[in-house]
This record gives C-alpha cells, sequence and structure tokens, in this order.
C-alpha cells in the first residue's frame, strides 16, 4: 500500500512539475513576443510619423536586434521542447563517445570562443561511452555550455570534465566566469529567478536550463549545479554509462 501512495505521489509531482514547466513556457512565449513585436511595431511608427529621427531610430536598432536573437532562442527552445511532447518522439538510446560531444561543442561555438579568446579543454578518459540520445544529450550540452561561454570573461579556460562511477558517467562543464549568488541558486529552475546578463553584455529568456532539465529527466538521468558567484560554475549531469 506505502509503494502505490509513493507511485501516486511521484506521478502527481512531476504532472505538478509539467503544468508548471508548460505555464512558464506560456508566460515567456507571451511576454517576449509582445516586447519584440511592440517595441519594434512602435518604432516603425515613430519614425513614420516623424517623431522619432532617423538617426536616432538606427541609435535603437542595436538593441531590437539583441531583442530579436533572444527571442529567437526562445522560440527555438520551445520547438525543441515541443518535438517530445506531440507525435511520436521516442527516446532512442544510442552509443555516443563524450570525445565526439566535446568535438561537437568544440566546432559549434568556434566562432565565440575566438571572439573572447578562451580555450575549451577536455579532462577525463577520451573512451568514455554514454548511452543516451543523441538530441537530446546535444541539446542539454549545448545549452549549458553556451552559458559557460556567456557568463566567462576574455581569456578564461572552460572544460568538459568525464567521471566513471561504476555504471554512471558524470559529465561537468566547468567555467571560472561570474557564478551564481547563492540566493538565487534554489530557484535556477523557476520562473522567479531574474534574468542575468553575459559578460559581453549576451542576453537570454532563461528558458533553456528548464528544458535542459526536462530533458535530463526524459534521460532518466541528474543535473546538479555548483556556482560561487565570481569564482565560476560547474553543471554536473549524471548518465548512463554503455554497456555492450
Amino acid at each position: 500500500m506505502n509503494d502505490f501512495i509513493n507511485e501516486l505521489q511521484l506521478k502527481i509531482e512531476r504532472l505538478e512539475n509539467e503544468i508548471n514547466f508548460k505555464n512558464g513556457l506560456i508566460s515567456i512565449l507571451s511576454h517576449d513576443s509582445k516586447e519584440l513585436f511592440g517595441n519594434f511595431l512602435w518604432l516603425i511608427e515613430e519614425l513614420g510619423q516623424k517623431t522619432i529621427s532617423e538617426e536616432d531610430f538606427f541609435k535603437l536598432l542595436p538593441q531590437v536586434k539583441r531583442d530579436a536573437q533572444k527571442n529567437l532562442q526562445t522560440i527555438q527552445d520551445s520547438i525543441a521542447w515541443l518535438k517530445t511532447q506531440y507525435g511520436e518522439f521516442k527516446i532512442k538510446p544510442a552509443k555516443i563517445m563524450v570525445m565526439d560531444l566535446f568535438h561537437y561543442l568544440e566546432e559549434k561555438y568556434a566562432a565565440k570562443l575566438k571572439e573572447k579568446n578562451i580555450k575549451f579543454y577536455f579532462k577525463g578518459d577520451h573512451n568514455v561511452v554514454i548511452a543516451s540520445d543523441r538530441l537530446l544529450i546535444e541539446y542539454v550540452l549545448d545549452k549549458i555550455f553556451n552559458n559557460a561561454i556567456k557568463y566567462s570573461f576574455p581569456d578564461q579556460d572552460i572544460y568538459l570534465q568525464v567521471i566513471t562511477e561504476g555504471d554512471e558517467v558524470v559529465l561537468s562543464i566547468i567555467d571560472s566566469g561570474t557564478g551564481i549568488n547563492e540566493k538565487y541558486l534554489s530557484s535556477i529552475y523557476t520562473y522567479d529567478n531574474p534574468i542575468f546578463l553575459g559578460t559581453a553584455g549576451e542576453k537570454g529568456a532563461g528558458l533553456s536550463l528548464k528544458i535542459v532539465k526536462n530533458f535530463i529527466s526524459l534521460l532518466h538521468g541528474n543535473i546538479q549545479i555548483i556556482s560561487t558567484e565570481n569564482k565560476g560554475t560547474t553543471v554536473s549531469l549524471f548518465l548512463h554509462k554503455f554497456i555492450e
């Protein structure tokens, strides 16, 4: 009887988390689209009515561009999540070498790493293999690594570290950037935490980590974030080792 009650409580908790996630997603999409299109339409109208000079209009365009980039990222993140919710989506565990994931990040973010002169290193056994869904794990590492670059200062280092513990593999992305104040860590996955700008003024909607947690749950893994303000952040993923 106790097992049945515990299982029911877990299902209720998962359902509540899903409802909160969906409500939060709708709220972000609604707010961001109003902010982007509202500001852009206002600019166009002001220019058309000549209540704003062309010079001022062009001065405001970089901000409109940053807002558009942020909102495009929000839409892309939302689409990635929606793909897991409808149709015939199923987790497809595959044999994935961790070094392949390292090279995937290294190549995808080559321009951003060069822009901040950040060095990206691998630590651990080069031959470690995990059993995971490539689509989901690449998305997860993509978002975590993007944040590591965003909150790192120029000339700093970032590491992808791999540690094996029995049948479990711990993948950690480690940076020595701005870090997160301890009082915000407990609300990192909620919709109450503030949005921080990157060290080069990069903006985000604060949605990525919430989807990351959702995807890690789908992979039956866990995520842990350890961070110290002004010292850096370590995001660790606890995943399944590939066993022949």
